[in-house]
């Protein structure tokens, strides 16, 4: 059994935000491998479990907050009795390009603080990881400000294509493994068919207003 998390805030007031794009690629396959998720309290998070790739599998959505996410995935992780290296954490990274990826079998948390927490809580860095890009923040921003700002209109493309690739790279760690996934994600300028978008997602950001930075 695989552990695929998603990180993020909980809540409306943080839908489409930039710090939710981890949250979007697990309602991406959510909505792909038709795995509804619901509010678990034991765990706090949203939670659902079936197959992707032949591989019986949970979906995380921590509804700790960002800054506590690693409580959640603790506790489902001791739940099922099973070892960081079972889980797949996906979240925003600033250091990206809007909607570029990267893979990554282990390393340190970069600064994220859901993942600063989580590495805490686990008492390890060794567990792969997708980090989508949301692009640098402008100079008279904060970080804080930023990472809970919500995406440009001239950015919705390039994230949808990031949450897209996002969840073909979590696919491809559960068929094969994380260096797989790297070799074929990892490269610049890697392109995908315009067919695999999935047409819900460009739904919900193209009716959603963007806030300007």
């Amino acid at each position: 059994m695989r552990i695929i998390v998603g990180l993020g805030n909980p809540g409306d007031t943080y839908k489409g935000t930039r710090h939710n794009v981890g949250f979007e690629t697990i309602d991406k396959l959510s909505y792909d491998f038709n795995i509804p998720t619901k509010n678990n309290r034991q765990f706090r998070a949203h939670t659902g479990t079936g197959k992707i790739a032949g591989k019986n599998v949970i979906l995380v959505k921590p509804t700790t907050y960002m800054n506590l996410s690693g409580e959640a995935i603790r506790a489902v992780l001791e739940y099922y009795k099973l070892t960081p290296a079972d889980i797949i954490v996906v979240y925003d990274d600033v250091a990206l390009p809007v909607g570029e990826i990267r893979v990554r079998e282990k390393g340190s948390a970069a600064g994220q603080k859901g993942m600063i927490n989580t590495v805490a809580r686990l008492n390890t860095d060794e567990f792969p990881r997708v980090r989508i890009g949301i692009g640098d923040k402008p100079p008279s921003w904060s970080l804080s400000d930023y990472v809970l700002s919500r995406f440009l209109r001239e950015e919705w493309e390039d994230m949808i294509k990031g949450i897209t690739k996002a969840g073909d790279a979590v696919e491809l760690i559960l068929k094969e493994d994380a260096n797989a996934a790297m070799n074929f994600f990892n490269k610049k300028n890697k392109k995908i068919p315009e067919e695999q978008f999935t047409t819900r997602f460009i739904r919900r950001y193209t009716e959603s207003e963007g806030s300007e930075c």
